[in-house]
């Protein structure tokens, strides 16, 4: 059956489009990530589950996908839902909310980027190929800033280097903000610069010589804008053309927006294809709040202190909940629709993936204390059930991750399954193993990443290591052959069973049979 198409939402056209790579079959994305100067909220990683889910779904209709997502670790300031805000950089006021628990505010990035990079892991976000901090390009953001004034897309004053919004076409397409009087109202109270030109400037680089994370420029001592560092990272990895940026809508404007003008003012030409953004977050039908009592990092859900009183009893009592209950629970809302999380729903989510979680460890019993030459086959096309379900899962997840109708797919296909739990036999089993395998590679609901990787590197300690892989194949094809000669089909079948198994494809010709190995060892 051929892949159905990729489609997605795209801010900047307002249209559901496929998604059509610049490079065939190769996807290529950036990212907005943290800024590193507090525990990331639930929020926050809904949008971050938003670009998890694109790249699985483009892994699983057979795409090569490279992926960046940055930590801003210096320049993002207080007010920078504005323009060009005033406020401090949200860095250095966490140092001083924190007081002394940290010496310097390098120590403050790497504690936060640590925690990030732990509740990113635990609720199975694969790793991007690169994942770049702001302060380590700070000389690549100079460059690119003198570059727009050389080129007359900047200006400098005082107090800074400003990006000129009248030098570019279409600024505001993105978002919709294209009137400079609509944002001089919007920000009388918070622009400080009366040097600037235009109220809807925004900065590249501030002068600041008293800031915590300071650099030298031609302009003196200070600190990049927001806004350049992604603008910079993103073309620096994925060139000055690539097909997709994802973040959440609260960046759509200016952030985004920015980046828009930057791009094309460095490139000449239009850089991102495809814009995605992820919608806010509610909890119990409010805006979260720490004065509510509703603010949730990941770390408040599936690992509670005593202190954290805020938590829910339910929560709290049971020792959190199993961090793929939090991913299966933000993933019953579709990314571009506003989504309220309740406890109600994290408790079901729950459950649910205590579902997969059984039917998992039984199918592993299974497969562990049988054997593969019991000869049974599979019985009313159970294995083509599954299938089915997950070609529907898929199927929603295409469609502009439609993530309520896939795991719902998921649900349907996992009670076939546990409905035979208890009549396995080997090539049951083996359609179980491949269909849990492929919804967990899809949505990543039924085990930790490193727990299947665990599992394929005990098959490879139990005979599947390459330096032994080849005896043990022949032997095997021999044996089959063997049967097949003795008219012993079921025996063959199921021999070709195991050995599709272990990842290697057989391939009967008039000249023999030969083999190829369909998934690679190290």
């Amino acid at each position: 059956m051929p892949s159905p198409t990729f489609r997605l939402y795209n801010t900047l056209t307002h249209e559901t489009e496929p998604v059509e790579p610049i490079e065939e079959e190769h996807l290529r994305f950036y990212s907005c990530g943290p800024t590193v100067y507090m525990y990331a909220h639930i929020g926050n990683f809904r949008s971050f589950l938003t670009a998890d889910l694109i790249r699985r779904t483009a892994e699983a209709i057979g795409w090569d996908v490279t992926n960046v997502s940055n930590i801003t670790d210096v320049g993002h300031l207080t007010q920078d839902d504005l323009v060009d805000p005033g406020g401090e950089d949200k860095m250095q006021r966490a140092l001083e909310r924190e007081g002394e628990r940290f010496a310097n505010i390098y120590d403050l990035a790497r504690h936060y980027t640590e925690a990030f990079l732990e509740d990113w892991g635990a609720l199975n976000l694969r790793e991007p190929e690169v994942r770049p901090r702001a302060t380590e390009h700070v000389t690549d953001q100079l460059e690119a800033v003198i570059e727009l004034v050389e080129k007359e897309h900047a200006y400098t004053t005082d107090q800074g280097v400003y990006f000129s919004v009248e030098s570019v076409e279409d600024y505001g397409h993105l978002s919709g903000n294209t009137e400079a009087q609509q944002l001089q109202a919007t920000e009388r109270d918070v622009v400080e610069d009366p040097d600037k030109r235009d109220p809807r400037d925004f900065a590249l680089w501030k002068h600041d010589p008293q800031h915590l994370m300071h650099w030298h420029s031609p302009w003196g001592w200070g600190y990049p804008g927001w806004h350049i560092e992604c603008s910079v990272m993103g073309m620096q990895y994925l060139g000055d053309r690539f097909d997709l940026h994802t973040g959440g809508e609260d960046l759509i404007f200016p952030h985004h927006e920015c980046e828009i003008a930057q791009n094309q003012s460095l490139a000449g030409h239009q850089v991102v294809n495809y814009w995605v953004h992820t919608r806010f977050l509610q909890v119990e039908g409010e805006k979260m709040s720490k004065s509510k009592g509703n603010f949730y990092t990941v770390r408040d859900l599936i690992a509670p202190g005593p202190d954290d009183d805020h938590v829910p009893d339910s929560v709290r009592e049971q020792g959190g909940v199993d961090p793929l209950a939090l991913r299966y629970a933000l993933m019953q809302g579709q990314y571009r629709k506003p989504f309220n999380f309740t406890l109600d729903t994290l408790h079901t989510a729950a459950r649910h993936v205590h579902r997969f979680q059984k039917a998992n460890e039984r199918v592993n019993e299974f497969l562990a204390n049988h054997s593969a030459d019991d000869g049974a086959t599979d019985p009313a096309g159970f294995g083509d059930q599954l299938d089915n379900y997950y070609e529907d899962t898929l199927t929603a997840m295409c469609h502009d991750l439609n993530t309520p109708a896939a795991t719902t797919s998921a649900l349907s296909g996992l009670k076939v399954l546990e409905d035979k739990l208890d009549t396995l036999n080997w090539s049951m089993a083996k359609s179980a193993r491949n269909w849990l395998d492929r919804i967990n590679n899809l949505l990543g609901i039924v085990e930790p990443e490193h727990e299947a990787d665990q599992r394929t590197d005990a098959g490879s300690e139990n005979g599947l290591a390459p330096a032994h892989l080849s005896d043990s194949i022949d032997t095997l094809l021999e044996d089959r052959e063997a049967a097949r000669a003795d008219g012993e089909y079921a025996r063959a079948d199921a021999i070709r069973d195991t050995l599709e198994a272990l990842g290697i494809e057989v391939m009967d010709r008039p000249e023999g049979t030969e083999w190829r190995r369909t998934v690679e060892l190290e």
